[in-house]
């Protein structure tokens, strides 16, 4: 009987200590919306992002380039604290048309990743393009905070 339980917990332990020690990718350890919108988008102190492969070196190192390549993704130069705050602005229209989201009240450092049109999987290659611009986001949760990069404006 001990036998039999310790093979059916050795395997839930094992797992949780991947978890822990981050072996296990971000799906596995049941990432919610608010980490997923801060890890594809939040990059506060890159040194790099002035560099024409950091969009190649962010989108893999991100896990935005696993199973297909991501079309189109931003990120933002900015810190959490200072993106968080965009959810305490009032309600706007979304590119959608849909007044569900807030633009930020000052333009922020950006970098637009772009996929190149002759890229395949699982070689995918970004453009890198650097832009200052205003931010739309969507919010949710307890605390509010982005959960969703909308556009830049």
């Amino acid at each position: 009987m001990a036998l039999k339980k310790s093979l059916i917990l050795f395997p839930m332990l094992a797992l949780m200590l991947q978890v822990l020690l981050g072996q296990v990718h971000p799906s596995l350890a049941q990432e919610s919306r608010a980490m997923r919108f801060r890890r594809q988008h939040i990059d506060s102190d890159n040194p790099c992002a002035g560099s024409i492969t950091y969009c190649d070196v962010m989108m893999r190192r991100q896990n935005m380039t696993q199973g297909a390549c991501k079309p189109l993704n931003t990120f933002v130069h900015a810190s959490i604290p200072v993106v968080d705050a965009v959810c305490n602005n009032n309600f706007t229209a979304c590119a959608n048309g849909q007044r569900v989201c807030h633009q930020s009240s000052s333009r922020m450092i950006l970098t637009d990743c772009v996929l190149k049109s002759r890229s395949v999987y699982p070689n995918c290659t970004y453009w890198t393009n650097p832009a200052i611009k205003n931010i739309l986001v969507v919010c949710d949760g307890n605390p509010y905070v982005p959960v969703h990069f909308d556009s830049s404006i």
